[in-house]
């Protein structure tokens, strides 16, 4: 197959070509003209004449051809530019359309996988808290127990103390997994800022 350089170049010897014949034969209807006025022959003349003109014609329709042909040409590349621009900017518009559609797709995943961490979190602080309240209700159940029967027995002391025990544990560990959920809501919060913003800027 051709390629569009080669063509181009066969088209500039062409035009090089006719324009070239188109001179050649005006330079040759000046020179008959010439010399017939030179012969100071009439019919001579009027020969010349007429051959100029002729020549002339065809020199003139070679031209006019020439720029038809061209202009043609002209029309036909711009249109292939306006055709390889629509395809370029079509490439462009599904290119930012699949990096759009990757980004909220990325964006949809790690808001589905904090929002199961945040309600995991949420599970684990609301059983966190039923838990110290059990602790803490125990606690208070031992203390009166043990305040009601004033019993300094070693095995009351020690539910007593394993009790308090649980209920500080508890009680830390509420803190901790506050902490944790607080920090995953900033996350959360972070990542949804900025996928924003990348909706805006693409």
């Amino acid at each position: 197959m051709t390629s569009p350089a080669a063509t181009s170049a066969t088209r500039r010897r062409q035009r090089s070509t006719r324009l070239t014949v188109a001179v050649v034969l005006l330079v040759a209807a000046a020179a008959l003209v010439v010399a017939a006025v030179a012969a100071g022959s009439t019919a001579l003349t009027a020969g010349a004449g007429l051959a100029a003109v002729v020549l002339g014609a065809i020199a003139t329709k070679i031209t006019h051809t020439e720029l038809l042909v061209s202009r043609r040409e002209a029309n036909r590349d711009r249109a292939a530019q306006a055709k390889a621009y629509v395809a370029l900017t079509e490439e462009r518009i599904a290119e930012n359309r699949s990096f759009t559609e990757g980004i909220t797709a990325t964006v949809a995943q790690d808001r589905a996988a904090q929002a199961k961490t945040v309600a995991e979190l949420e599970a684990a602080l609301a059983a966190a808290h039923q838990r110290a309240a059990e602790a803490i209700r125990s606690r208070a159940e031992e203390s009166r127990k043990a305040a009601e029967a004033q019993v300094e027995s070693t095995s009351l002391r020690q539910r007593v103390a394993d009790a308090e025990t649980r209920a500080a544990d508890a009680i830390v560990r509420v803190a901790e997994l506050e902490q944790e959920l607080d920090a995953v809501r900033a996350e959360l919060t972070a990542a949804q800022a900025a996928a924003k913003k990348n909706a805006s800027a693409a």
